[in-house]
């Protein structure tokens, strides 16, 4: 199978590298996975105002990743922003949202979970995403690490310390009993795995997360419902036939 990794905005090229072998290293034998950026949009995303910058060109690459054969496509933020719509403009495509994606794992794993996210101004967004994905009950708390996502891996060990420290903090006072990092540049800076044997209660890695379930449902043979996300009624009868053509720029 093939799987796109989405991310929604320029990134340093040996980030993208960096990121993309680890991808691989996670992917089942058999799954090609590539990561692809685009040309412009937010540096990072943490803002909803950034999240709608982000989504129209998402949404170009994500319909041309489809005419490209790929079976799914992960959008690389964990705020999932324009979900929706991309699954709206594909037909046959599965778009993975990592956000809620990793939201309903935890609610597999227990019965109480907080979200770990970058900052104060995305804490909102948070529990508005659990609330949209049917989830909001189980949500402990969402609590902000206060760390920049372009600082994030400047310095991993103190990332860390704070991801541990704010992890107790959910435990001891909001009573969670998982934990869902927030973000995707959190996913991959192997941080998971030392929380979970610090605070020994599941953390789930979004980045990780979204693939493995992309894979499990591609394999299995399953996407979006288009009877949920139906394609937009001008591609559907055929007056426009790209998305282009959506956007009317009258001169």
């Amino acid at each position: 199978m093939k799987i796109a990794y989405v991310v929604p905005g320029p990134m340093d090229y040996q980030e993208v590298v960096r990121r993309g072998e680890l991808l691989k290293q996670w992917a089942s034998p058999g799954t090609q996975v590539d990561i692809v950026r685009t040309s412009h949009g937010p540096a990072s995303i943490e803002s909803m105002y950034e999240e709608y910058l982000a989504i129209p060109e998402t949404a170009k690459m994500v319909y041309q990743l489809e005419r490209q054969g790929y079976d799914a496509a992960i959008i690389g933020c964990a705020g999932d922003p324009g979900l929706d719509a991309y699954r709206e403009i594909t037909s046959g495509m599965l778009v993975v949202g990592p956000g809620a994606s990793s939201m309903h794992l935890a609610a597999l794993l227990g019965y109480r979970f907080t979200i770990l996210t970058v900052a104060e101004n995305t804490v909102a967004s948070s529990y508005e995403l659990a609330m949209k994905a049917g989830l909001r009950e189980k949500v402990a708390s969402v609590l902000a690490v206060e760390i920049p996502v372009l600082e994030l891996a400047q310095n991993r060990d103190e990332t860390l310390q704070k991801l541990i420290s704010i992890g107790k903090k959910a435990i001891q006072q909001d009573r969670a009993d998982c934990l869902v990092l927030g973000c995707m540049s959190m996913g991959f800076l192997h941080v998971a795995e030392d929380m979970q044997e610090a605070l020994s209660i599941p953390v789930i890695n979004p980045a990780k997360t979204a693939l493995k379930i992309a894979e499990s449902l591609v394999s299995s043979g399953l996407t979006h419902s288009k009877k949920a996300y139906l394609l937009p009624p001008k591609l559907a009868n055929g007056r426009v036939t790209s998305l282009d053509e959506l956007d009317v720029n009258p001169t």
